[in-house]
């Protein structure tokens, strides 16, 4: 019934094409790495191989160049973690309204990341507690002064609009700076640049967000 609902919400959508569903975890792996969708909405609870393993071996998958969106009823910091570090570029509930999950598909087949609201906070305070990990301290001393402001700016939560504006620069800028963030990160997307961020500690040095 789930399935079915979601296939008709997004058939009305013009510029998304449901290319089928899958009720196990082993069936979603196997048919995403034939047909290798842009986007995969991945439930948590599944019968055999749940979830977050099914997201982790895809993502784990250097031939499949799927995107995964976790759809789930669960809203638990440890589904939430876990999601993230296998790999997910986004966390959903499952009531969240129709043009919500619209919207985070879209955002996600574009190269970006969402997270439902108030799980980016949560996110933020668990790994606030971690003290700087030398590898991201590392990683992060490899950008320029500009590249760490735009990175402080992503884990104060701003998106490129709100960067351009804060930082007096154009859209465009914002965007070439995120993109070399995120592969002098090896981040896949802005989720794991700003874990990154804030376990290098960056994310609360002030004089990061300074001209």
């Amino acid at each position: 019934m789930v399935r079915t609902g979601l296939r008709l919400i997004l058939l009305r959508e013009d510029d998304i094409e449901v290319v089928a569903d899958a009720r196990t975890g082993a069936e979603a792996i196997d048919v995403v790495r034939r047909l290798r969708p842009d986007v995969v909405l991945m439930d948590i609870r599944m019968p055999g191989i749940d979830g977050i393993a099914a997201t982790a071996r895809l993502i784990a998958d250097p031939e499949c160049p799927s995107r995964v969106l976790i759809l789930t009823t669960f809203d638990d910091d440890e589904f939430v973690y876990a999601a993230i570090a296998a790999g997910a570029s986004g966390f959903l509930l499952k009531d969240a309204p129709a043009d919500d999950l619209i919207a985070a598909i879209r955002i996600i087949a574009s190269g970006e990341a969402i997270l439902a609201p108030g799980v980016t906070r949560r996110l933020i305070d668990q790994f606030a507690r971690y003290r700087p990990h030398a590898a991201n301290v590392a990683s992060v001393a490899s950008l320029t002064q500009r590249e760490r402001q735009v990175l402080r700016k992503m884990a104060d939560g701003l998106n490129n609009a709100e960067i351009a504006h804060a930082l007096t620069i154009g859209d465009a800028t914002v965007k070439t700076h995120v993109a070399r963030i995120l592969q002098k990160l090896g981040a896949r997307d802005r989720v794991q640049a700003v874990i990154t961020a804030y376990r290098s500690g960056i994310a609360y040095d002030d004089a990061a967000s300074m001209e």
